[in-house]
This record gives C-alpha cells, structure tokens and sequence, in this order.
C-alpha cells in the first residue's frame, strides 16, 4: 500500500507540476515572432540605421534650398581718425561702429551633382531598410527554430510520462501477482528498477523541456519566464503535418530571388554604387551660386557736447543691397576627382560581385534545404513505419507479460524500444516539419502553425 501510494504521488506530482504551466497563457509562434521582433535590440539598431538613412536622404534634398546667414558687428577706436573729406588725420576721438548683415546664396548649377546624390541618398534608404527586415527574417527563424525545439521537448516529456504511468500499473499489477503467489519476488524487484528508470528519464526529458523553453524566452528577451509556455499544434490527424508535393528547388529559387531582403539590399547597394559614379563625376562640371546681400550700421563719436546723426537716419542712409553670380570652373585639384572616380567605379565591381555571391549563397541554401526536405520526408515515413511495429510488438509482448509467459527484462525491452521509435518518430516529425517551413520562409511565406 505504502508503495502504491508513493508511486501515485510521484505522478500526481509530475502531472500537477505540468497541469501549472498549462494553466498560463500559451505563446503561438506567431505572438513569439512579432514579440521577438518588437523587443530585440540588433533590431532596434538596424531600426535606428534606417532612420539615419532618412536624415541622410533629406539632408541632400535640403541642399536645394537657399542658406540664410546674419551678421552683427561692434567695434570701438581709439586714437587719430584720417576725415574722410579733407584725409588729414584729425584729432585722437573715441567712436563706436555697429554692422549688421544678411547674406544668402541659392545653387543655380552643380553639374547635377545634388539631383544624383538624392537618388544615390535614396537607393540607400531601400537598401537599409531591406537589412532591417533580412534582419527581422533571421529572427523569425531563429525562434522558429527554438519554438519547435520545445515543441519536440514536450512532446518527449508526454512519451516518458506515460511510460511511467504505465510501468507503475505493471508494479501494482505484479504485487497483486506477488501475493497471490504467481510470480517470484524478483519480479517485482526487476519491474520498480523498470520504474526508476523510467523516472530518471522522465526527470531527464523535464529539464531538457525547461531547458528549451528557457532558450526560447531568451530569444525573445522576456523579462522573466515564470509561467511561460506555448502552444501545441495538432500535427497529425488532419494537422498541419501534411505530405504535399515539395516545391522544385529552381522555382523557390526564382521566388526568392525577387522577394529576398538580402537579394534587394545587394540589388540596391549595386544601383547605389552607379549613381554615386554619377557623383564623384559632376566634379568635373562648374558650378553657379546666386549671391544675396543686404548690410546696413551706424556710427557714433564718444564725445560730450558732439551731436551725432540719429541712428535710424544712419541705418536708411548707409543701406546697401547687392546680388551677384559666383561661377566656379574646376581646372586642376590634384587629380582628386579622376581618383574619386576611379574608386566609384571599382565600388560598383565590388557590389557586383557581392551582388552574385549573395544570389549564389541563396541558390546554395535552396538546393540544401529542398535536400533536407526530402531526406525528412523519408525519415517521417520510415519512422511512422517503426513506432507502428513496435507498438503492436508492445502490446503482444505486454500480453504475454500479463499471464506470466514473459520476463521481465524481455518487457522492458519492448518499451524501451517502443521509447525509442516514438522519439525517433517525433524527432522525424519535427524535423518535417521545420525542413518544410524553411521553404516557406524562402517563398516569403510567413512561418506559421496554425
């Protein structure tokens, strides 16, 4: 009785223990994929690299508009002062000069330097934003991997769990056998060694289950775990484990090429490399400013008795407006601008070329997931296969194990195999699964299990 009610509670404990995190609001990939997305900080960062591109972009666009500057000045003399009628120098006076000044200048000409700059500004504005969501894309895959990981670690747990409910029914089975003197009492002794076997393996499949949950909260940067779980996904019986007919590799590959954020970055920092070719080459072009100016000020002499001119009439008098055209003709600056464009045209040979390393790169990961698909396909139809032949041998050799024409290690043997296959058939399953969805995520399908 005493064991009975021991074996009861080991179960009931590890039942409760799971029925508290079942109790929380479980995580869909979906919610852990857009949370991720929100809360990661390299996200953030490349968030923040977009927002400068903007700045960038309209900067140069601003560089079209006139510039405004003021100017005030105030100075004071000391000593002789050569009169401005006669030139003689007259006596030492002290006077006060005040100047103020507003100037503008509006490019007229740069050798479409300006217009080439903002397409270049706005090239790199696309080609930020495409990191940013190549960015948030290896997220997305990064903690679909992780959510399935504990989705496999929980489905072990399951396994082991009722492996050990099981063998407990066989302990209370053979101490009912015991007693009424059909089996020796090494029987019973073989059958709970069975059992705390089988519950180190259930302890074995619960840390790594929390182990694997814990490095899916972590990717996501959540502030703490407590009660965190997530959703189970009926895989079989009409779930979302189906066996249709995988995409040619040459036709995902053609997919990808036009949707890919890192295709559309390399396409854009290619384009961008061309017009800043354009750039570095309006050097070689004169440019044209017009010029704006208005200046005005007053003087006054520091000395008693003199009476100086009102500064309003000194401010209208000494007015002056100008406006003029500065042209500027580039003849020899030390060969910077050749260099320069030199350089821009080996910046273009290096985007192309990274450019068809990453279109090769791509059709690489193609050809290797479309590989892995197949072979997990093939693994999920020869494991389906074994965990049914085992099974069926489990339940013949638990038949003979009822009416004592089985040992007991020739039992346990048959579970252990029966372990085996269904972990194998698990592991397959989600490994189908995953396979499956990288080819999605290369079509730009959105990784989902619902």
């Amino acid at each position: 009785m005493r064991r009975t009610f021991s074996i009861g509670f080991m179960s009931l404990a590890f039942g409760g223990l799971w029925g508290v995190c079942a109790a929380q609001s479980p995580w869909t990939l979906r919610g852990c994929i857009d949370y991720a997305v929100e809360h990661n900080l390299e996200i953030r960062q490349q968030a923040i690299g977009v927002d400068n591109a903007e700045i960038e972009l309209n900067t140069t666009k601003s560089s079209r508009l006139p510039s405004l500057d003021g100017m005030a000045n105030q100075s004071f003399n000391f000593g002789r002062s050569m009169s401005q009628g006669t030139g003689i120098y007259e006596e030492a006076k002290a006077a006060s000069s005040t100047q103020f000044a507003l100037s503008s200048s509006v490019p007229v000409f740069s050798g479409m330097r300006i217009s080439r700059q903002i397409e270049t500004d706005e090239l790199n504005l696309k080609a930020a934003t495409e990191n940013l969501n190549k960015a948030k894309e290896n997220l997305e895959l990064q903690v679909a991997s992780f959510y399935l990981e504990a989705l496999f670690k929980k489905e072990i747990v399951k396994v082991y769990q009722e492996q050990v409910d099981l063998t407990a029914r066989q302990v209370t089975r053979t101490e009912v056998l015991l007693e009424a003197g059909k089996v020796p009492e090494s029987q019973l002794f073989d059958i709970k060694a069975q059992l705390a076997k089988d519950q180190l393996n259930l302890t074995n499949a619960c840390n790594d289950r929390d182990l694997a949950l814990l490095n899916l909260a972590q990717s996501l940067n959540l502030p703490g775990r407590t009660g965190f779980d997530i959703m189970e996904p009926e895989l079989e019986g009409g779930g979302i484990l189906g066996e249709g007919v995988i995409p040619d590799p040459e036709q995902i590959y053609e997919e990808a090429l036009a949707i890919k954020p890192h295709v559309k970055e390399a396409q854009y920092r290619l384009e961008s490399s061309r017009r800043s070719l354009k750039v570095a080459q309006s050097a070689f072009w004169p440019t044209l400013n017009l010029g704006l100016s208005y200046t005005s000020g007053f003087n006054q002499l520091l000395v008693s008795g003199f009476a100086n001119p009102s500064v309003v009439s000194q401010w209208r008098d000494n007015q002056r407006e100008a406006i003029g055209f500065n042209l500027s003709v580039p003849i020899f600056n030390r060969l910077q601008t050749r260099n320069q464009v030199r350089q821009a045209r080996l910046e273009i040979q290096t985007r192309n070329l990274e450019l068809d390393n990453v279109k090769l790169s791509l059709y690489k990961e193609i050809q290797q997931a479309y590989q892995s698909a197949v072979a997990a396909v093939a693994k999920y139809r020869s494991t389906r296969a074994a965990y049914e032949a085992a099974r069926e041998a489990c339940v013949y050799a638990q038949e003979r194990y009822d009416v004592g024409k089985l040992a007991v290690y020739e039992y346990s043997e048959a579970q252990t195999k029966l372990v085996t296959s269904r972990s194998e058939q698990l592991q397959a399953e989600y490994e189908y699964l995953f396979r499956t969805k990288i080819l999605d995520f290369y079509r730009g399908i959105p990784i989902t299990l619902e």
